[in-house]
């Protein structure tokens, strides 16, 4: 398979010659002479939508973690949600719409207000994801607090200081 790639663009260099600058036009043609075979995907960038790194990078932002505080009590529309910020409405809304990606807010929109509506359902997964490591951390350092108390009572023991 024969493909073409063409390359068009503006290219200045900025020469001063008779007390103006000269602006050159370049356009380049390469041609790319490939198989299918050789392209190469790479997989760390193109990868399906992490649901659970939306979250986190959603909550990330301490104004966005501070809305989701504020849903936890009761929905509010979005002026309600601007007010206790130093941002512009605008700001809030667009932190807003973050947080509707990730799955945390619902938004509903009844004429001219849009009542926001937390979903803790993405919560749920980040902290089940969460818990994996915090169970995996305990037990380890249960195990480390057993191992320090065991040589300190053997150090002890062994300079004969008992308690």
């Amino acid at each position: 398979m024969r493909m073409e790639l063409f390359i068009c663009g503006l290219r200045s260099n900025r020469q001063p010659m008779a007390g103006y600058l000269k602006m050159r036009y370049a356009v380049c043609r390469i041609l790319l002479t490939a198989t299918v075979s050789q392209f190469m995907f790479n997989l760390m960038v193109e990868r399906p939508r992490d649901h659970l790194g939306d979250v986190f990078g959603a909550i990330a932002d301490p104004t966005r973690r501070a809305i989701v505080q504020m849903l936890v009590r009761k929905p509010a529309t979005i002026s309600e949600i601007a007010r206790p910020f130093p941002v512009s409405f605008n700001a809030v809304s667009k932190h807003v719409m973050v947080l509707e990606r990730a799955g945390l807010v619902h938004r509903e929109i009844t004429g001219r207000e849009h009542v926001c509506r937390l979903r803790p359902r993405a919560l749920r997964r980040a902290n089940a994801w969460l818990e994996q490591y915090r169970q995996f951390w305990e037990s380890r350092l249960d195990a480390l607090d057993t191992y320090v108390a065991m040589k300190t009572k053997e150090r002890r023991q062994a300079h004969g200081k008992t308690r």
